[in-house]
C-alpha cells in the first residue's frame, strides 16, 4: 500500500512538473511572437512611409498590413488573402504555406526594385524572420528613395497575381491599369486635358463688347420688347 501511494505521488509530481515547463514554453513562444509582429510591424511602417502610404496604423494591422506590401508590389491582394485562408485548412495548410512563401519573395522582389536595390538581398529571406527584419530595415531606413518606376514591369503583370485594384490612401502602381480610375482610389492616373481645351461658356453668357476706339458714345441698347399695357 505504501510503495503504491509512493508511485502515484511520484506520478502526479511529474506530470505537474512537465506542465509547469510546457507552460513556460508556451508563455515564451506567446511573448517571442508578439515582440516579432511589433517589429515587422514598425519596420513595415517605415516601408510604407517611404512609399507614400498614408495612415501608419495601416502597418500595425495583421493580414491588412500584408495585403498592402502586396499591393506596392504589384502583387494582388485579394490572390495573397485566399492562400492565407487556405494556409488554415487541414489539407491545404501546406501548399498554401509554400504558396505564400513563394508569394512574400515576389513582392519583395518587386518592393526591393522600387528602392533600386538588386535581388541578391532577398537571400536575407534564408535567415527566416531575422533576414527578414534586416531586410524590411534596410528598405525603412536606408537612403534609398522610393521610385516605381525604376522597375521593370513585372513577369506576372499580365496573369491574375496582378495587382488591379485601388485602395483609398494607397498610391497606385504604374503596373496598375486605367480601370482603376472608376474607383476612385488614392493616386489613380488621371488623363491630362487635351492641348487648346476651353471649358464651355456658362448659359446665358454673352463676352463683353469692345468699346469704340474713338468718336461718339454709341446710343445705349433699346429695351426688351413687352406687352403694351
Amino acid at each position: 500500500m505504501t510503495i503504491s501511494n509512493l508511485a502515484y505521488s511520484d506520478y502526479g509530481t511529474t506530470s505537474a512538473g512537465e506542465a509547469a515547463v510546457l507552460a513556460v514554453v508556451y508563455l515564451f513562444i506567446f511573448l517571442f511572437s508578439i515582440l516579432g509582429y511589433l517589429i515587422s510591424s514598425f519596420l513595415l511602417m517605415k516601408v510604407f512611409e517611404k512609399a507614400g502610404v498614408q495612415g501608419k496604423w495601416r502597418a500595425w494591422v495583421p493580414v491588412y498590413n500584408a495585403l498592402v506590401y502586396a499591393k506596392l508590389g504589384d502583387f494582388s491582394p485579394w490572390v495573397l488573402l485566399g492562400l492565407a485562408v487556405a494556409s488554415a485548412i487541414p489539407i491545404l495548410n501546406f501548399l498554401a504555406g509554400l504558396a505564400i512563401v513563394v508569394a512574400l519573395i515576389m513582392i519583395s522582389y518587386r518592393v526591393a526594385a522600387k528602392f533600386g536595390r538588386d535581388w541578391p538581398i532577398l537571400l536575407l529571406f534564408i535567415l527566416g524572420p531575422l533576414g527578414q527584419w534586416i531586410f524590411l530595415g534596410i528598405l525603412g531606413f536606408s537612403s534609398n528613395r522610393w521610385n516605381p518606376t525604376a522597375a521593370s514591369p513585372s513577369p506576372w503583370g499580365s496573369s491574375f497575381l496582378a495587382d488591379k485594384t485601388f485602395w483609398n490612401g494607397i498610391p497606385a502602381q504604374p503596373a496598375q491599369n486605367v480601370q482603376g480610375q472608376n474607383g476612385g482610389g488614392y493616386g489613380a492616373p488621371v488623363a491630362p486635358p487635351a492641348q487648346g481645351y476651353a471649358p464651355p461658356a456658362a448659359p446665358g453668357y454673352a463676352p463683353p463688347q469692345t468699346p469704340p476706339a474713338s468718336g461718339s458714345t454709341p446710343p445705349p441698347p433699346a429695351p426688351p420688347a413687352g406687352p403694351q399695357v
